[in-house]
């Protein structure tokens, strides 16, 4: 069958129609062969927002503003919101306009923590947010009169420091800024000192806190023995507070005084005692005895015939007596 040139005329022009609205739709952000997730928000004013608006999660584009629709009443606006990239979506998201002068406005979604996640159709929570501009035009007045204000007053500032900053004065503040520098510098110092103090592996610190721990430890492991030594002293205590101590103050006071008799006859003349110690005559005698008697010993072991008359071998001794006692090898010598 042969095909007519007013058919393929149409069929052309149906062809052409059929891109032009596919690349503008293209344009537009909708991608009729992908997968879109369709959700609903509801927000009382818009903010200058429109169809083919951006949606963004956490900075990445994911779908665009598919229609805005609203009541008689103007009360509430619907956004429908086509997300084309397969994301899950926690059902307690909320879906924020962000108005912006400079770009166009464009529409948030913060992320939930929930564990469902919205299904396609579903309508997302929203909250409202004030108007950017507004804001801005709002303020701009009283900051302005705000900044004037600040710059008469920083100018007197200057005038009145200008007057109060003379040579002297300078000279003085760069005296106080090089202190101001010593003292920085001492402040660095004192910092590191105290930081090698604190260090955590080899600072005074650090081993002050081993040694209270290894003390506690200590304490810890002889509970039982500091226990005994308490359970000791409470014993010991007790014993003390039933001695009847004013009694034995008065037996100890009895027992020096005593003592303090026998002291006072020992220093005296009074009794063997007392003569033995204090009298020079007996110890003299005694020295003198004591003298004699080693003299007598001494002759005797050497001229043993002269004390005994019976003599079996040999003669009689004819030697002359001693007259001193002789030196002695182990004891020291005695004085004549």
């Amino acid at each position: 069958m042969k095909i007519t040139k007013e058919t393929k005329i149409g069929a052309l022009g149906i062809l052409v129609i059929g891109v032009f609205l596919f690349g503008f739709n293209f344009l537009k952000g909708n991608q009729p062969f992908s997968k879109k997730l369709v959700l609903y928000a509801k927000y009382q004013n818009i903010q200058g927002l429109t169809s083919s608006n951006p949606v963004f999660i956490k900075g990445l584009k994911v779908g665009i503003v598919q229609e805005i629709t609203n009541d008689k009443d103007m009360k509430e606006l619907i956004v429908v919101f086509s997300i084309n990239k397969d994301i899950n979506i926690p059902s307690n998201s909320i879906a924020v306009i962000n108005p912006n002068p400079l770009t166009i406005t464009k529409v948030e979604i913060n992320l939930g923590d929930a564990t469902t996640y919205l299904k396609n159709n579903d309508t997302i929570t929203t909250t409202p947010s004030g108007a950017y501009l507004e804001a801005v035009i709002n303020k701009v007045d009283p900051v302005i009169l705000a900044v004037n204000g600040a710059i008469n007053s920083l100018d007197s500032l200057i005038i009145r420091v200008s007057n109060v900053i003379d040579a002297n004065n300078k000279n003085n503040i760069s005296d106080a800024i090089v202190n101001l520098n010593k003292i920085t510098a001492s402040v660095l110092n004192s910092t590191s000192a105290l930081e090698k103090i604190i260090n955590d592996k080899d600072g005074s610190l650090s081993s002050s806190l081993k040694n209270v721990n290894a003390f506690t430890q200590t304490l810890a492991d002889n509970n039982d023995k500091i226990n005994n030594v308490l359970t000791n002293l409470d014993k010991t205590s007790n014993n003390l507070s039933q001695i009847d101590l004013q009694k034995t103050i008065g037996a100890l006071d009895a027992s020096i005084n005593t003592l303090k008799t026998t002291l006072a006859k020992l220093n005296s003349k009074e009794g063997s005692a007392g003569m033995f110690i204090n009298d020079n005559a007996l110890y003299n005698n005694l020295t003198a005895t004591s003298n004699k008697l080693n003299i007598l010993l001494d002759d005797v072991r050497l001229h043993p015939k002269r004390y005994v008359s019976v003599s079996v071998f040999g003669k009689k001794d004819k030697t002359g007596p001693l007259m001193a006692p002789l030196e002695d090898s182990i004891a020291p010598k005695s004085n004549p």
